[in-house]
Parts: structure tokens; C-alpha cells; sequence
């Protein structure tokens, strides 16, 4: 028996797609609003966390 048989089974089974669809568009427009509107200055101090400044070379 193969998985697609066992979809057909659960009732209701086509709302899982949307769902799925739905919450990765809303976590991707929240990333999205939240870069665009982030401080820059946050921005560049955690562009900056793998290379400090005062590290010797």
C-alpha cells in the first residue's frame, strides 16, 4: 500500500497543504517587516559578532 493511500483516509486532508502554505507566508512576510524596519546599528553589531575588533590577528 503505498502513502498516498493512506492520506485518502484522513478526512479533511487537503486543509494541510493551505495550512502549511499560510504559515510559511506569514513567517516569511514577519522576517521580511522585521529586517526592513530593524536599527541598523543592530544590524551592523551583529553583522560584526564573528570579527570583534580588538581580537589580535
Amino acid at each position: 500500500m503505498k502513502f498516498i493511500h493512506y492520506l485518502e483516509t484522513i478526512t479533511g486532508v487537503g486543509i494541510f497543504p493551505l495550512t502549511s502554505l499560510a504559515i510559511f507566508f506569514i513567517f516569511f512576510i514577519s522576517v521580511a517587516t522585521w529586517a526592513l524596519r530593524a536599527d541598523k546599528s543592530y544590524i551592523n553589531s551583529m553583522k560584526a559578532i564573528p570579527f570583534p575588533e580588538n581580537e589580535n590577528k
